[in-house]
């Protein structure tokens, strides 16, 4: 197979799942020097890819309000006449548009009834979550001839932080009563919904105890719709809400000052471990939200799931049995002030 130099890759979903298909760009490089790597987003993840020095592009999804445009994105696609394209976690949409661009070799999912559409087919099943997902986006570069072995505190995310941001992120710090001096705590008690959380009345009690026995400065996030949450959790402490205040570029800023970050599965604390930050990530035992498959990617991660034996655990059983209540805060607490008071 003569190798490919002109690479696309897709993925169109959140902040989580494209902070985890970045190492690929590079690991594509390793292997083929010469190639053009160019990545296709949506707009509001495009912060996370922009001045990656292992992409030759970047490609904005043509969208309409919620309406992906098809006929926009092809001809825009055709223009770049890829050589090869590897839809990371496809939609139909998606399928269809690599499809419709005449991109020659088309990398994707055997699994899905439009799987038809990809010319290179990859059968795992990533819902029984037999690795992370990281490990699943890397896999699908064996299409490529690329027999990459993903070893955590071995992946370069290559994530950038805006310095212009950054100086913004600074000044509404200082001007809010941030002490430089102090370790930060970032803590995202929101999510997307795509697992189980970790009930907001634990995150109230954490914050609590975190204030009362310790000097760290306490950051709360969350974008604008979780602002009632965090206003709930930092209620009656010295917890700093910034629940939409920054957007995505601000955000990364914000999180790059953090000491240790702690939340649900969400996209932020993937952020966190691309920078090399502690996280502290609360996870259900069902398998396709498990940290397994969706805990940070990171030799600095601290896993809390519920401590109670259950089997072929699924979110009906967690609900009933309330299991993500069964983590005890004063334990969160513990681990906090251990990696803290250590680093």
């Amino acid at each position: 197979m003569t190798d490919p130099q002109n690479i696309l890759l897709v993925r169109t979903d959140r902040i989580g799942d494209l902070i985890l298909s970045l190492p690929l760009a590079g690991i594509i490089k390793e292997k083929f020097p010469a190639a053009k790597v160019s990545f296709l987003v949506r707009n509001y993840t495009k912060p996370l890819v922009d001045n990656n020095p292992d992409l030759d592009d970047v490609i904005v999804l043509s969208e309409k309000g919620n309406k992906i445009l098809v006929l926009e994105n092809v001809k825009k696609l055709r223009k770049h006449k890829f050589e090869a394209a590897i839809i990371i976690y496809p939609t139909f949409i998606t399928a269809v548009i690599i499809f419709l661009s005449g991109i020659k070799i088309r990398i994707g999912s055997g699994y899905r009834w439009y799987s038809i559409l990809f010319n290179r087919r990859v059968f795992e099943h990533r819902k029984y979550a037999e690795k992370h997902e990281l490990e699943y986006n890397v896999n699908l570069l064996k299409e490529l001839g690329i027999d990459h072995k993903s070893q955590v505190g071995k992946i370069n995310f290559r994530l950038n932080i805006d310095d212009q941001s950054l100086k913004e992120v600074n000044s509404f710090l200082l001007q809010n009563g941030f002490d430089e001096r102090k370790k930060t705590v970032i803590i995202h008690p929101g999510s997307g919904g795509s697992s189980v959380d970790w009930p907001l009345e634990r995150f109230s009690q954490l914050i609590h105890l975190i204030d009362e026995k310790s000097q760290f400065n306490i950051l709360i996030t969350g974008d604008s719709s979780e602002s009632s949450k965090c206003q709930f959790v930092a209620k009656n402490s010295r917890a700093l809400n910034l629940a939409g205040k920054f957007d995505l570029k601000k955000l990364v800023a914000l999180i790059s000052k953090a000491d240790l970050f702690i939340s649900n599965s969400t996209g932020p604390m993937h952020i966190a471990a691309a920078l090399g930050k502690y996280t502290i990530g609360f996870f259900p035992k069902i398998p396709s939200c498990s940290a397994k498959r969706w805990g940070a990617y990171s030799e600095k991660s601290f896993v809390f799931e519920p401590p109670i034996d259950c089997k072929n655990c699924n979110r009906e059983q967690c609900a009933r049995l309330n299991c993500m209540n069964t983590i005890e805060s004063d334990l969160v607490f513990y681990q906090v002030n251990k990696i803290l008071s250590s680093n």
